[in-house]
């Protein structure tokens, strides 16, 4: 199994990174975490046209949606499957649409969109989501593939549906807007101590920091910091940059 890191900011590019996007390569499909800018890499990557595409996206801040507009650049021969909350298919019938792109059905691949409730479904893999803690309902997943269980939840203050989710999972990944020690209850994220007890208290295996504020991690080397800092707290942690690949 593959982790390839396209986009690791949240809010807005920089020179740091592209904003949010997560692609993970399984022996039988393609996954793909949330739809920031980094999109626009997919097709460096997804090189087999017989594996089906998932693409799951937590909500709709535009840090998470905004590449999308691009999907017609693409020209994958499979079909690419859109989950989300209930509200999906409206928001995105309003935004990838005339006149700010092409729409969905007029792309030159098929693409279908399923709305997904709180629980556990099966897309053919076994999937459960959860909402998180966040200023907009926010979705964070737990997918079992491949004989693991990757968990994703981002743009979320620390909660116990993240615990449950990330319940002895092989991988975490997860968001770190904030630097140590800082918070805003009014716009719940993590800092690298809420991410790493998520990490410690559920078991987690593996942590992936990602989705960092390039108004607070203004350069690389503030967020490679983290790791030296918080090496007491969680061992086994990757702090994400553009372009990163993971085998596990």
């Amino acid at each position: 199994m593959k982790v390839i890191i396209l986009g690791t900011n949240g809010w807005y590019d920089s020179k740091t990174g592209n904003t949010i996007c997560t692609l993970i390569e399984t022996d039988n499909f393609y996954l793909i975490f949330d739809a920031g800018n980094g999109l626009y890499k997919l097709d460096q990557h997804i090189k087999n046209n017989k594996k089906p595409i998932y693409l799951f996206l937590s909500h709709f801040h535009l840090d998470h949606i905004e590449g999308l507009h691009i999907l017609s650049k693409f020209h994958f021969k499979q079909e690419i499957h859109i989950y989300g909350q209930v509200g999906t298919k409206n928001h995105l019938n309003k935004i990838i649409n005339s006149p700010y792109t092409v729409s969905l059905n007029k792309l030159p691949f098929k693409v279908d969109v399923q709305e997904l409730t709180e629980g556990k479904h099966e897309i053919p893999f076994k999937v459960e989501c959860k909402f998180l803690v966040h200023s907009s309902p926010c979705l964070g997943y737990r997918i079992e593939t491949d004989n693991k269980i990757i968990t994703y939840c981002t743009d979320t203050g620390i909660c116990q549906q993240a615990m449950d989710l990330a319940k002895d999972a092989d991988l975490l990944i997860t968001e770190c807007s904030f630097k140590i020690s800082q918070k805003n209850e009014e716009w719940p994220h993590l800092n690298p101590e809420d991410a790493a007890r998520i990490a410690t208290e559920s078991g987690a295996e593996k942590l992936i920091l990602t989705h960092f504020d390039p108004n607070i991690y203004r350069s690389l080397d503030e967020r490679t910091e983290i790791k030296e800092k918080m090496k007491d707290k969680f061992k086994n942690i990757i702090i994400a940059y553009d372009d990163m690949e993971i085998v596990f």
